[in-house]
């Protein structure tokens, strides 16, 4: 159990400083483009690892053993990972990046790191009828206020249509719903499934449906030609590598080895770690006090919630 949760704290500080980086890199490419790079480096290293595997086994002639059962996906889970990668790879980084590029780094972060455990216990309450307690419902009230102010810093004009930022918040406020419904998808895939190839295949789909959205944009040639770029090349392979393949791998065995609201809380202190690296980085913000405010009001009710 402490090894899970030592990944835990790695997992987390990866991801920090990812929206920092995202934020520095959207200088050069696009939203999309850059979320295309950042799938086309985890499939390419996916596919290595499968050739890899390939060759050992040839050079060492080890026979493939007929696969059992459990190894074989059922069409009801091919599904979920086709939606898991369309909610937490196509939709969750293309709308996560523009947010960023539109509000800067902090607010985002608050956003999926706080209101994603609320709506990840929600769910979880209504798909694997875990019970509401008292103090679960109180814990909701308190986050419902809490969300209110982290959302609108207090000022509902924040959510008008003639708002500044509007558009960077709605995105922003879409994160977390996409985050919670990965989360809540991908536990359904059985748990004796390989939590490594589930991740090959989600990436695999994501990468594809990305590719068209580019293409849809008429963004191909820009990211073409910004794929050589060092920077944006470096970034994909950090976001790719460092925040994919590490980071998903080992959120996937923390929603397989503890409950849902357990893992989730561990996310509770990556806004405030990214909110450090964009001040280090000297990044542009819009936060605002009453957004942290509202952050640590979240924070308090999430911990109620899962209370025990």
């Amino acid at each position: 159990m402490l090894i899970i949760y030592a990944l835990l704290v790695i997992m987390v500080l990866i991801w920090s400083f990812s929206f920092v980086l995202v934020d520095i890199t959207l200088y050069f490419v696009p939203p999309m483009s850059l979320a295309l790079t950042r799938f086309l480096i985890v499939s390419f290293v996916f596919i290595l690892m499968d050739l890899y595997l390939l060759l050992n086994r040839k050079i060492h002639n080890t026979k493939i053993e007929d696969k059992k059962e459990k190894d074989l996906y059922s069409k009801r889970e091919w599904i979920y990972i086709i939606i898991a990668s369309f909610c937490g790879i196509t939709l969750f980084f293309v709308i996560q990046y523009s947010a960023i590029d539109l509000i800067g780094p902090s607010l985002p972060a608050l956003f999926v790191c706080l209101l994603s455990p609320v709506l990840i216990t929600v769910l979880a309450l209504i798909f694997f009828k875990e019970k509401l307690t008292i103090i679960k419902l109180t814990g909701f009230v308190i986050a419902t206020f809490g969300g209110f102010l982290l959302v609108t810093g207090g000022d509902l004009r924040t959510l008008t249509l003639k708002a500044p930022n509007f558009l960077g918040y709605l995105y922003a406020l879409i994160t977390p719903l996409l985050w919670a419904i990965y989360t809540i998808v991908t536990k359904k895939i059985s748990n004796e499934k390989s939590n490594l190839k589930i991740l090959k295949y989600i990436a695999y789909f994501g990468t594809v449906e990305l590719f068209f959205f580019v293409l849809l944009n008429n963004e191909l040639l820009i990211f073409i030609q910004n794929f050589v770029n060092i920077l944006v090349l470096m970034s994909g392979i950090y976001l790719g590598i460092g925040c994919y393949i590490i980071g998903y791998f080992i959120w996937q065995k923390s929603q397989k080895e503890l409950k849902s609201s357990k893992g989730a809380s561990f996310l509770y202190i990556e806004p405030f770690l990214t909110l450090i690296f964009s001040i280090i980085f000297n990044r542009s913000e819009t936060i605002l006090i009453w957004n942290i405010i509202g952050g640590i009001i979240v924070l308090v009710a999430v911990l109620i919630i899962n209370y025990k």
